[in-house]
């Protein structure tokens, strides 16, 4: 494979990459250059996890040795799932057999948790360096990374513990290049700073889109904490978690908010460019012939030009979108019918 075509593998169907010309020189040096993606394992996951799984896989495709770590420790720290370790360890579990089913399995990508790190001495040195170059202001304002204001950092001082945490996480590993959703883009870019302030080696950093939660409304501005409109594990309304039946997703899709013409904050027309295209590359709309019959985009321009003339209705479009998600969670589904012992009844209170 050559160079431009790795490069376009890592870097598209992404909101932000820190930088295009470091993948480029990372992947001329390395011809394997170590990538992660950190979770914290804390419940069901939503099909918002199809744009990461996609961004994995496209990642192992382009040579990279792909680990996704799961923070066990971290969502301890966070509170999650009554902060059991138990139930966050059966969590971690189900995470690793949703991706697994959805194609990045233990032979392409490497399952790690953070619990392998809190055992030695020179993580938490590690730890100790990255909280002595960060200011508690600046440690108080990357709590957004774990989904909590600045206000509620307050509370408990364990989760101040996180930031950093985090950080160290990408040098003891180690990682050339970080990859999370938008809402990670602090903890990277602190990652960054810090190693500039050490001279280790800075990691690249890219970031992929978050999904609208399906209620619409609320703020999306991840590089200022902003989440109200985040699809969320936290709100199973405003999701379709994994795996879920046809009639959940027909359900969903069928009560969320999706105004005629507009894209801005619309989830459904967000399906489509970040999950629908990268997956499928193009998207097909049986539509009945009494409706002018069926359409096919081949870019998610032409999409675009169609939705916003009001050449689609968004009846036809959220039929569309039942059909390309109950397809892409169907391998969920059968993994989970086989192995009900990691299916998300494993952590379930």
């Amino acid at each position: 494979m050559d160079l431009a075509t790795r490069v376009d593998l890592v870097v598209r169907h992404t909101a932000e990459v820190l930088t295009t010309e470091e993948v480029e020189a990372l992947l001329q040096r390395n011809d394997r250059p170590k990538a992660y993606i950190g979770f914290e394992p804390s419940g069901a996951l939503t099909v918002a996890h199809l744009i990461t799984a996609r961004k994995i896989i496209d990642l192992a495709d382009a040579g990279l040795e792909v680990t996704v770590f799961l923070a066990d420790w971290h969502a301890w720290i966070n509170d999650k799932l009554g902060a059991d370790l138990e139930r966050i360890r059966a969590s971690g579990r189900y995470m690793q057999a949703a991706f697994t089913a959805l194609g990045a399995d233990p032979s392409r990508v490497r399952y790690r948790w953070a619990s392998e790190l809190t055992g030695s001495p020179d993580y938490w040195a590690r730890v100790l360096r990255v909280a002595r170059t960060t200011s508690l202001a600046r440690t108080k304002r990357a709590m957004s990374i774990m989904g909590r204001s600045e206000e509620e950092a307050s509370m408990d001082t364990a989760k101040l513990f996180y930031p950093s945490m985090q950080t160290a996480d990408i040098f003891e590993l180690p990682v050339d290049l970080a990859y999370g959703g938008m809402d990670q883009r602090r903890a990277h870019v602190l990652a960054r700073e810090v190693a500039h302030q050490y001279h280790w080696p800075v990691p690249v950093a890219i970031h992929t889109p978050l999904l609208s939660s399906l209620k619409g409304a609320g703020r999306m501005d991840p590089t200022e904490g902003g989440l109200e409109r985040k699809m969320s594990k936290s709100d199973p309304s405003s999701g379709i978690p994994i795996p879920a039946p046809r009639t959940t997703i027909a359900e969903r899709v069928a009560s969320a908010f999706c105004p005629a013409k507009e894209v801005d904050g619309n989830p459904i027309v967000e399906i489509v460019r970040y999950i629908v295209f990268p997956w499928e590359g193009r998207f097909d709309v049986p539509r009945p012939a009494k409706f002018g019959g069926p359409l096919a985009f081949e870019s998610v321009a032409a999409f675009l030009e169609a939705w916003t003339a009001g050449n689609l209705h968004p009846q036809d479009l959220k039929a569309a979108v039942v059909d390309v998600l109950d397809r892409r969670l169907e391998p969920t589904r059968r993994y989970f019918d086989a192995h009900p012992g990691e299916s998300p009844a494993s952590f379930a209170a």
